[in-house]
Formats: C-alpha cells, sequence, structure tokens
C-alpha cells in the first residue's frame, strides 16, 4: 500500500474511531516494519512471518525507545496511547481496513497488560542510584545525603 492510501485509510479511521491520533497509526505501521526488520535478522529469514500480538507490542517499545528515547511515553500519551491494548485496538482498525493481516488465533486481547507504559518507557532513564544530593525547599543550598540513609529527610 503506497503511502497516499494509507493516509486515506487513516483518516477514514480516525473520522470514526477518534481515540488516537493520525501520527498513531503512522508509528505503528513505522513500528511493525522496524519489527519484521528485527525478527528477519534475528532469525535470518529472508522472507516475512506473520508476528504475534507481543512481538509486535515489544517491537513498538523497542521502536518508540529508539526513536523518542525519554520522550516515547509522553508522546505516546499525546497520540490517545496510553497501554498495550491500545495498540490492539489500533491493529484491529487497520484490519478492519485490510492495511494488516491477522490470522484466526489473533485477538485484540492479545495486547492486553503486556507491560507497564511507566516501566517500558521511564524506567530505563531513571538514574540507577539516588542523587547524592537534594535540595529542600526555602534553603538555599544543596544537601548531602549521608551514606547510611541514601535518601533525603523531609
Amino acid at each position: 500500500m503506497n503511502n497516499k492510501d494509507f493516509n486515506e485509510v487513516v483518516h477514514l479511521i480516525v473520522r470514526d474511531d477518534r481515540r488516537y491520533e493520525p501520527g498513531a497509526y503512522h508509528f505503528l505501521r513505522q513500528a511493525l516494519d522496524y519489527t519484521l526488520n528485527k525478527v528477519r535478522e534475528k532469525e535470518g529469514a529472508s522472507s516475512t512471518r506473520h508476528i504475534s500480538g507481543q512481538e509486535l507490542a515489544e517491537g513498538i517499545r523497542d521502536y518508540a525507545l529508539d526513536q523518542y528515547g525519554p520522550m516515547a511515553k509522553t508522546l505516546l500519551n499525546e497520540w490517545g496511547i496510553t497501554k498495550t491494548g491500545d495498540f490492539g485496538e489500533m491493529v484491529f482498525n487497520l484490519v478492519d481496513y485490510k492495511v494488516f493481516g491477522k490470522t484466526e488465533q489473533d485477538h485484540k486481547e492479545d495486547f492486553q497488560n503486556l507491560y507497564s507504559f511507566d516501566e517500558a518507557f521511564l524506567q530505563p532513564f531513571r538514574p540507577e542510584h539516588p542523587p547524592r544530593f537534594y535540595y529542600r525547599p526555602g534553603e538555599r543550598r544543596l544537601n548531602s545525603v549521608s551514606s547510611s540513609s541514601q535518601t533525603p529527610r523531609a
């Protein structure tokens, strides 16, 4: 399907289902391509095979982190995507318009509760160790965290 046709389909989907922004569908299409390429590299396969909902959700996570880094969750949320189940809703919107294919074993529920967005998109960017200094509102200096407690006291 060429880009113009895809844009037309996205326009039709968004007209009927306003939960997700058009950019979300373009991102999903790119994430599918990314995932298929990763599967080909890993398996050494020259042909494309069907991927499961879980594989796609994992590929979407990897692609979002690769493309958007610490802003991935913010951008996905801005597009209306707040949980892995949203990926399934979008995929099946595209299946209904015959843009994506599915097998008898594929269901929207395959995308439900696969990972937490906070763990998937925020945790990789959180520091491993708490900061050694902290600022207490109302004070004009940084305070040191003692090595025994490692947490600032209020």
